[in-house]
């Protein structure tokens, strides 16, 4: 998806926003028709008897037949979709659930480009057709895909207008230099290379975290439905939005860098889903640690992990390869000893068979670039050689 921020104005804006509101309320409608469907009843109305059905609805209240039929039926397109995919037992998705104003603004439209157009106004400056709407602005920071079929509209917390093309980028082609990278991610250090560099997402700075929690124990205080209360929302989520476009950027700036450099990129197989699970209990019996596990689910899907991974698969198709994470920072890279000792620290590791010392980090990344999938059982300081080889990029980086 090629994105650009949209700069609508004010009765612009207004169309913009009746659009995503009558997309969202016709794909609640598909979500309770189908919420009533159990074994043994009729089946709920597919996509054509839905559009039937909304000929009729639009015929009755005039407030859905002044928006555009185009987007209303889409949305029931979209739902049909997300059905299809959930009932798919070879790729199953999750179930179509409710959407909420507020969160979930946007819409979508589908059709050639003859049917809707794009054109450039100046260097940095471009309009698209939009229903109802007419001839909408937004920002020409590189150049529009061709062949576009369908764009999406979408509006974020912080208020903000964006539009994304859909379209699949070209690929970046393999550098042909037979080198592999291992990545080890982690909270401290985001990404560690194979290579001994040590990448991290630029987060909000001190002084923003602190305006941060200011701003959070001021909506604490303030009364539900106030006009002050929404204005603390909307900065909040202003200060939100900038943390997640640097994280947005570093992934795509060191994907891009890292499919430049290296044939093989190798990453763990972590389940990141499972990994930020909440921690388990009741009001009553919260269970140990509750509050170290929140804050340490916070700082995994701050620090990107998912994103980096899956740009990388965008951008190097099949060059990038999972590996187990079992066992590979507490492995030696350099004499292949596992030992849940030699991990001296979060930054340090020291292996205590050989004295092979480095950062913890780099030295898991090592043997992820190596392909290994240890297989080590027990723990407690149990030991089991797995390969005495020297590892060849540990010489290379001067840590051999």
């Amino acid at each position: 998806m090629s994105r650009y921020r949209l700069v609508p104005s004010a009765a612009q804006e207004a169309v913009l926003r009746d659009h995503c509101g009558h997309a969202r309320y016709l794909w609640n409608l598909a979500v309770e028709q189908h919420s009533h469907w159990h074994p043994g009843r009729a089946g709920a109305p597919g996509y054509l008897e839905q559009c039937r059905q909304l000929t009729a609805v639009r015929a009755e209240y005039l407030w859905l037949a002044a928006g555009s039929q185009t987007v209303q039926q889409q949305a029931l397109r979209d739902f049909a979709q997300a059905m299809t995919a959930f009932l798919d037992p070879r790729n199953p998705a999750q179930r179509p659930t409710w959407r909420k104003a507020g969160r979930d603004e946007g819409f979508r439209i589908v059709g050639r480009e003859r049917q809707w157009g794009v054109r450039r106004l100046s260097r940095k400056t471009g309009e698209v057709w939009i229903p109802k709407a007419g001839w909408v602005r937004f920002r020409w920071s590189r150049q529009v895909p061709q062949g576009v079929r369908s764009y999406r509209v979408n509006r974020d917390r912080a208020g903000r207008w964006h539009i994304a093309f859909a379209a699949i980028p070209e690929s970046i082609p393999a550098p042909g230099n037979g080198q592999a990278v291992g990545i080890d991610r982690g909270v401290a250090v985001s990404a560690a290379l194979s290579t001994g560099e040590l990448l991290r997402v630029p987060s909000l700075t001190g002084r923003e975290r602190n305006r941060l929690r200011r701003l959070e124990r001021k909506l604490a205080r303030a009364r539900r439905g106030s006009h002050r209360r929404a204005q603390v929302k909307h900065t909040i989520a202003q200060l939100r939005a900038r943390e997640t476009d640097r994280r947005k950027d570093w992934a795509e700036k060191a994907s891009t860098n890292i499919a430049r450099r290296f044939d093989l990129i190798r990453v763990e197989d972590l389940k990141i889903g499972n990994m930020t699970r909440a921690a388990s209990g009741t009001a009553a019996s919260p269970g140990r640690n509750v509050r170290a596990k929140a804050g340490l689910n916070r700082g995994i899907l701050r620090s990107g992990w998912g994103m980096l991974v899956r740009r990388l698969e965008d951008k190097a198709p099949g060059r990038v390869e999972r590996i187990k994470p079992a066992f590979t920072s507490q492995r030696c890279s350099v004499c292949g000893r596992v030992d849940a000792n030699s991990r001296e620290s979060q930054a340090r590791f020291a292996c205590t068979a050989c004295g092979f010392a480095c950062n913890a980090d780099v030295n898991a990344a090592m043997n992820i670039a190596a392909g290994h999938a240890v297989t080590a059982r027990g723990g407690g300081g149990a030991a089991r050689p797995v390969n005495r080889e020297p590892h060849l990029l540990a010489s290379l980086i001067g840590y051999g």
